[in-house]
């Protein structure tokens, strides 16, 4: 089990944000963490940050988490992908989701019908270009050459590079059926290790309609982390997840909270739902259980923390996405280091000396 970290976000893009983020990447890199991954929801796009840390940077992975598929073209989504792989030395991964009904449509002006289509549509463009293909797919939602017009196949005039790895970020069950038949990782949330096969049984699935196992898709899921009491802890962290499953979607469509309610939270995620969609927010967030964040989140002293680290690894979480606490980046860092030194001892336990 290795760490990750996140940049970016809804509302960031400030210029004094990007000082404090370099030293944040640059420290974290030298931490040994595994990667970091650039959030794109309707503020920053998940490319350039990306861009900026590849140059500041040297062995950090660095995973696009995720660029929005009806954001961009798919054949342009490959270019950029091959782009940032070459200019980092190959580090980079290439995160795809499908986002959500209100920003595709809201914000891009697409239509958000058969999302996974589309989302098959776009890995098979880019499986195509980035072994130097030409790029010829025929399907219900995408044919190319463009039919009747004055297009041609082509191939990207790039070199044709090993396999990137394709990462999804998936909730619902077709959804991760797909990944588990397709994606080289799945970007998870919603995710608890006690209800780990809401979504690892429809992964394994689709891994198995194409003669794979979990063993080949790499599994990732974001955690909170922050060390304290945590009856002073678990108040803060109630918001978050209220907008999660109060806000992340559409009143009819809202795949954060499905997801909790496959994993057994059915009756709570309903009721915070209909609390956060009746504008009575505080109420939304005081209905969240305790438990739901103690599962969701590291909280509490060391050995607290530890016994979750133990139970995301016993769950087979390969990366945690950590999004350690605190007002500066110094601040962060101590989290982050004392957390990936717990890490590293969970690592070693039952190792030969």
């Amino acid at each position: 089990m290795r760490a990750s970290i996140s940049i970016g976000g809804a509302a960031s893009g400030r210029k004094s944000d990007w000082d404090a983020l370099v030293s944040y990447v640059q420290e974290a890199e030298k931490l040994g963490v595994d990667s970091v991954w650039s959030a794109e929801a309707w503020g920053q796009d998940a490319v350039t940050p990306l861009a900026f840390m590849a140059g500041q940077t040297s062995t950090i992975r660095l995973g696009s988490g995720i660029m929005q598929i009806s954001a961009r073209a798919p054949a342009m989504t490959a270019m950029t992908a091959m782009t940032l792989d070459s200019m980092s030395g190959g580090r980079f991964i290439c995160g795809l989701g499908v986002s959500g009904p209100q920003v595709v449509e809201g914000l891009h002006g697409v239509s958000f019908d058969a999302p996974l289509a589309r989302l098959r549509d776009t890995i098979a463009v880019l499986r195509l270009a980035f072994t130097g293909e030409k790029i010829v797919h025929e399907s219900k939602t995408l044919t190319l050459p463009k039919p009747g017009g004055q297009g041609k196949a082509l191939r990207l005039a790039q070199p044709a590079t090993e396999r990137i790895p394709i990462h999804l970020a998936t909730l619902a069950p077709g959804a991760l059926r797909l990944t588990g038949e397709l994606a080289d990782g799945w970007v998870g949330t919603s995710f608890t290790p006690e209800g780990a096969d809401a979504h690892l049984d429809h992964l394994r699935e689709g891994a198995a309609s194409a003669g794979r196992t979990l063993d080949d898709i790499e599994i990732q899921v974001p955690v909170g982390v922050e060390f304290g009491d945590r009856g002073e802890l678990i108040p803060k962290r109630k918001p978050g997840t209220a907008f999660s499953l109060g806000a992340m979607g559409s009143a009819t469509t809202n795949y954060y909270n499905d997801a909790y309610s496959r994993g057994g939270w059915a009756e709570d995620a309903e009721r915070v739902r209909g609390l956060w969609v009746e504008g009575k927010r505080d109420e939304a967030a005081a209905a969240v259980p305790d438990e739901m964040i103690i599962r969701t989140n590291l909280l509490g002293s060391d050995d607290e923390v530890s016994d979750r680290l133990r139970a995301y690894r016993d769950a087979g979480v390969d990366l945690m996405r950590l999004d350690p606490q605190g007002e500066t980046v110094d601040e962060r860092l101590a989290v982050l280091g004392r957390t990936v030194e717990l890490m590293k001892e969970i690592s070693n336990e039952g190792a030969s000396p």
